[in-house]
């Protein structure tokens, strides 16, 4: 058995080999103590071979080459969502601890099917809800979950995608229903996470395109408001855009009847400049920056649930309540209405 830092080395293969895959294999080789990138797995085979040549791993175009190696503890799926759940089903049922990128599955079938291979293989399954492990949004929820904000009244999670001036340059290869299942998602599970204990009753959408409006009857949606009421009273909002031109823009704001929590922040510096058209203050301009932290404790501590067969941080039911959530403000944005959940359907 290898040691790193005094820790049993977790040997990882990747599996997809894009932008989201790039930036966790860079984590892993460089970031994450106790881990090792072990194998890249992408079915366009040189993209595997540019990214494990980085890193000194192994490249393949063939799923199976990893799932059955011996010395593969654990996979991490950031392939496209539409395979997400029936590779976390090989996964497991080779008896890999895994990995995945949100959204898990794309249905609550899917879901459902993914959870119990995962269950019935006795291994780890995490998905990467990365703000949970941000140093400002896991504050906030402590905050919530030690009563400093007394009950929760009012909530509100967002998301603001960078955009340039002239537009939504990738408008066309944007997937209908992206913006609730692979963006939104986020803020639906954060809403969920920052009100412990209570459970969503009510979905309520709106949304258009109003970045890219000529590619509306291709199925894209580019701004979504989405209302969420919960059993304990408290009305959240989540919303998203495609086309922030000042940069990544995430927050979260709980506000309760002893006071409030914020959480999320636009400069990568707190450096003000002062000149003579006023002040100016430089951005954050992608995921990678704001959360880079984020994105390496989320696999640090996977790699530990791995090591001590525990139960992950975020928990495949974890990622079905925020999936069942963007599935009912889907129905919601296509039949106008507001959406019953759980108990009050």
């Amino acid at each position: 058995m290898r040691t790193d830092h005094g820790l049993q080395v977790i040997r990882t293969a990747l599996i997809g080999a894009g932008r989201i895959g790039t930036m966790h294999a860079g984590n892993v080789a460089r970031r994450v103590a106790g881990a090792e990138l072990a194998a890249v797995v992408d079915p366009v085979e040189e993209a595997a071979q540019r990214l494990a040549a980085k890193y000194g791993a192994r490249a393949t175009g063939d799923i199976d080459d990893v799932l059955k190696d011996p010395d593969i503890d654990a996979v991490l799926i950031t392939s496209i969502a539409a395979v997400h759940s029936e590779l976390i089903v090989q996964a497991a049922e080779a008896g890999k601890a895994v990995w995945c990128e949100k959204p898990a599955s794309l249905t609550l079938e899917e879901m459902d099917r993914a959870i119990e291979a995962t269950r019935q293989a006795g291994v780890p399954f995490q998905v990467g809800f990365n703000r949970r492990f941000a140093a400002d949004f896991a504050a906030a929820r402590k905050a919530v979950v030690d009563g400093e904000i007394g009950t929760p009244q009012l909530m509100r999670s967002l998301t603001r995608d960078p955009g340039w001036p002239a537009g939504l340059s990738n408008a066309a290869n944007v997937k209908p229903w992206t913006i609730f299942r692979e963006t939104l998602i986020h803020d639906f599970d954060m809403l969920l996470w920052l009100n412990p204990g209570a459970e969503p009753i009510e979905v309520y959408t709106k949304a258009d395109a109003l970045v890219a409006p000529e590619y509306k009857d291709g199925g894209l949606l580019d701004t979504a408001a989405v209302m969420i009421t919960f059993d304990n009273g408290a009305i959240a909002t989540a919303e998203a855009n495609f086309s922030a031109l000042y940069g990544y823009d995430v927050r979260g704001e709980v506000f309760g009847s002893k006071g409030m929590v914020t959480a999320g922040r636009h400069a990568n510096s707190p450096m003000l400049h002062y000149g003579e058209n006023g002040i100016r203050q430089h951005t954050l301009r992608s995921d990678e920056e704001m959360f880079v932290d984020a994105y390496t404790q989320e696999l640090q501590d996977f790699a530990e649930a791995v090591r001590s067969k525990g139960v992950p941080p975020v928990t495949g039911e974890d990622a079905r309540r925020a999936l069942e959530v963007a599935l009912a403000a889907m129905t919601s944005h296509e039949e106008g209405r507001p959406v019953k959940l759980g108990a009050a359907a």
